[in-house]
């Protein structure tokens, strides 16, 4: 039975190079959300086509010597708006199999654990032997996958690349900060990797390797890896690494790992791709990288986002304070339901709140004659009472907690929400550029949105019904009106 590829975090897409002004692929004003239907309709390699580049001819020829591309494969490289794609050279239906690509020529841990420094690579973590794989291969001309190095951009418009001055227009915004985070990590692991492996290896590692290499490498894997379980079973499908994203995909089912013919006489492993839509001769074949990403992950991941407002969020984090007297008592039922001392709430634009998210808040604020809750009768069923008002002076904590929290992450931003979409509005922006204030704009909406949620929640607190008030109605003490009984009715 074939098993699903999922690709998230790290998926299968090519993004624009920035550098060599000469390169077809380099299209700084291409956006995934500003590509219309009909743009699907591309110029295809049916026959030479000067608009392809020589290296990608090189490849594609080095695919047909490896019996991966045959006369009846059912796609070609093609110039797209995003700068390199697969397109259709005959009408391909829904599901139909559109590549086909053996493990012999996947980029993954065991490519590595087969290759020379696969014993020094053994006790790494897998993105971290993959990448270093990845940087050697670049560089051997006797390379198995030079013609698929040849191919591969410098970089992409993923936020690890950007210069400082770009990063600056992301100023407040918790895009920049993620940013930021995920280059020291990669920085760290750089230099304990240089130390662990590449300078004790200078047999293996006979050329100088640099910060640089290695942020290129982790942004290959960012960008073009298929994984089932995020980092650890990641693998680079030369060739099905060249579709692309598209938002008109609402389904992740394309990838799957196949048992088939893998050359005259062998079979092997295949790494197979279906083509999510019906698409006629000359359209682009596309897929859906990750449903469930944000426009900023999209951005940090693939250095691109979409236009519609459903991938726009923001990430509110909450904690128990550690000189709460009853941070033990309190950890311990947010443990024992999924939560810790600190929890991210991903809050996507649209009138719903993440799951937990109001229950979390009601714990961190229980105090006073609300903390019975924590008491060990009620251990097995305190979430549940969570789920509704416990009392008025604990929503109206919880309506606090968040507006403060809101006007904070407001206060961090240089621009106001009406600056950015004048900028937006004056157009000719280039691709990092908008990225940023498309960003910046949507989390200021998104912020203002939950804070005037809650504004207005704390507006109506009285006409709500607490523990107190739900305990009496089941025991029968009080009426349709709210009338008191000594004795249950």
């Amino acid at each position: 039975m074939a098993s699903l590829f999922a690709p998230s975090p790290f998926s299968a897409f090519l993004t624009l190079s920035k550098s060599t002004h000469q390169n077809p692929f380099n299209n700084p004003k291409s956006r995934n959300y500003r590509h219309p239907k009909w743009k699907r309709y591309v110029n295809s390699l049916s026959s030479p086509d000067p608009d392809i580049p020589p290296a990608v001819q090189t490849f594609w020829k080095w695919l047909s010597e490896e019996g991966i591309i045959t006369s009846k494969t059912p796609v070609r490289p093609g110039i797209v708006p995003e700068g390199l794609g697969l397109v259709a050279l005959r009408d391909i239906q829904r599901q139909e199999v559109v590549l086909e690509v053996p493990k012999r020529l996947w980029i993954n841990p065991d490519a590595v654990a087969s290759s020379e420094i696969g014993g020094v690579c053994c006790g790494l973590k897998p993105w971290i032997a993959v990448a270093l794989f990845l940087i050697r291969e670049r560089v051997r001309e006797d390379s198995k996958w030079r013609s698929y190095m040849n191919i591969l951009p410098k970089v992409t418009h993923s936020t690890i690349f950007w210069s400082e001055e770009e990063l600056e227009q992301l100023q407040g915004s918790q895009l920049l900060s993620t940013a930021i985070d995920v280059k020291n990590y990669v920085t760290n692991e750089f230099q304990k990797v240089k130390e662990e492996v590449i300078n004790p290896h200078k047999k293996l590692f006979p050329f100088l390797i640099t910060l640089d290499d290695f942020m290129w490498a982790f942004g290959m894997l960012r960008s073009r890896a298929f994984s089932r379980d995020r980092d650890t079973n990641l693998v680079i499908v030369p060739l099905a690494d060249l579709v692309n994203h598209s938002s008109s995909v609402t389904t992740e089912d394309h990838a799957y790992e196949t048992k088939g013919p893998a050359g005259l006489f062998s079979w092997d492993s295949l790494f197979t791709l279906r083509s999510p839509l019906q698409l006629k001769a000359g359209e682009q074949v596309v897929i859906q990288y990750d449903l469930k990403k944000s426009n900023a992950k999209l951005a940090l991941d693939y250095g691109f986002i979409e236009s519609r407002r459903e991938r726009d969020a923001y990430s509110l984090k909450f904690e128990i304070p550690k000189a709460d007297p009853l941070y033990q008592e309190k950890l311990d039922v947010a443990t024992a339901n999924g939560f810790d001392e600190t929890a991210c709430f991903d809050i996507f634009y649209g009138p719903s709140l993440p799951s937990g998210m109001v229950q979390y808040l009601r714990l961190t604020a229980l105090a006073g004659e609300d903390v019975f809750l924590l008491e060990s009768m009620f251990r097995d069923t305190v979430w549940g009472h969570l789920e509704h008002p416990v009392s008025l002076i604990n929503e109206e904590h919880v309506c606090q907690i968040v507006q403060d929290s809101c006007k904070t992450a407001l206060s961090g931003y240089l621009t106001s929400i009406d600056e950015d979409e004048r900028i937006l509005e004056g157009g000719n922006l280039d691709t990092r550029l908008d990225i940023a204030v498309r960003i910046r704009a949507a989390e200021k909406k998104i912020l203002q949105q939950i804070a005037e949620v809650f504004r207005d929640r704390a507006s109506w607190l009285t006409n709500l019904e607490y523990y107190q008030e739900r305990r009496l109605r089941n025991l029968g003490l009080v009426g349709e009106e709210g009338e008191v009984y000594c004795q249950p009715k």
